[in-house]
């Protein structure tokens, strides 16, 4: 009987080499690329019967060129790396993993819209740069520090992620909308708003938690904007696609945005850089939110838990 054969096309985001494939080694031969280009996944993924992806495309044409390829598995909420449709004609299941992240990316959003209420780095910087130690008072103002009790934040984009948000923030004093594109029930502390007019008319903060598809690319646009109220804070979470780079800076300079915090670009990694570099009240992170160590703990287990099922014959997290 032929020995399975696994291929990990990406694996050091998931795990650098603070957790262990050792799970997934007791089903046969695994091979660990700690990075793979799209061109190199046929080369790689020959003669594999799983696939383990993260961020690699994963075209129709690879699809068709790998002839011993069973099921391929993300190491991602996400689908969008692979042709879905290619890959359920040759009955290949493709399985994600859900909310692994829901707690990370949740606390990673808070920090953002905190951090930016607090004008955090502009006042960490004046005492690094020595400048609290010039100053003739006790406390040094780099812009207005917000208090977020009482103030309303517009969640787009209701789900998992979205509602650990919610808690959070009703938690921490805040009015909390939302708005989501199917019916769904609210929490405690939470009201259902009808249009995504309306939240942007109310929100003093507004957070991303939304998919992005071909409805939404770009959402977040010189429309959208000059809808907000006056000196919102923007946060985004959830995908870099949904927002248009140089409409947030242009809204960034001229006050219609008093902060954005982010943790997605829309090129990732911004190799031909941003229009956000530099930005006054501007905080980007690179894509780390869903990253702590108990979040990818929690979705190498998953990710191994999908192929038990697909070898049991009842595959689960099928993304089609």
């Amino acid at each position: 009987m032929k020995k399975l054969k696994i291929v990990i096309l990406d694996g050091n985001c998931a795990n650098p080499g603070d957790l262990s494939w050792e799970e997934f080694e007791k089903l046969g031969e695994v091979v660990v690329y700690p990075h793979s280009e799209d061109s190199q996944v046929v080369e790689r993924a020959k003669g594999a019967d799983i696939i383990i992806d993260n961020k690699v495309n994963i075209t129709a044409k690879t699809i068709a060129a790998l002839p011993d390829l069973k099921y391929i598995g993300l190491l991602s909420t996400g689908y969008n790396v692979v042709d879905i449709a290619a890959a359920k004609k040759r009955g290949i299941p493709v399985c994600n993993v859900p909310a692994y992240s829901t707690v990370s990316v949740a606390q990673h959003a808070i920090m953002l819209i905190t951090a930016l209420a607090a004008k955090l780095t502009a006042h960490a910087e004046s005492v690094r740069s020595g400048k609290w130690g010039e100053c003739k008072n006790f406390c040094l103002y780099k812009g207005e520090v917000i208090e977020l009790a009482g103030k309303t934040l517009g969640i787009i984009g209701y789900g998992s992620i979205g509602r650990a948000v919610a808690k959070i923030a009703v938690a921490m004093g805040m009015k909390v909308i939302a708005c989501k594109r199917h019916t769904c029930s609210s929490d405690s502390g939470v009201r259902l708003v009808e249009s995504l007019d309306e939240l942007l008319e109310k929100a003093d903060v507004i957070s991303l938690h939304c998919d992005l598809n071909a409805s939404n690319v770009k959402m977040v646009n010189a429309d959208f904007l000059s809808k907000v109220r006056k000196g919102a804070i923007l946060v985004n979470t959830a995908r870099g696609g949904l927002v248009d780079e140089e409409a947030v800076r242009k809204a960034l300079d001229d006050g219609t945005l008093s902060g954005y915090g982010a943790d997605v670009l829309a090129e990732e990694p911004p190799v031909h850089g941003s229009a956000l570099t530099g930005a006054d009240n501007c905080i980007i992170t690179p894509h780390i939110a869903w990253a702590s160590r108990e979040a990818r703990t929690r979705l190498l287990k998953a990710a191994k838990v999908n192929i038990d099922a697909f070898l049991e014959g009842n595959p689960i997290n099928v993304v089609y």
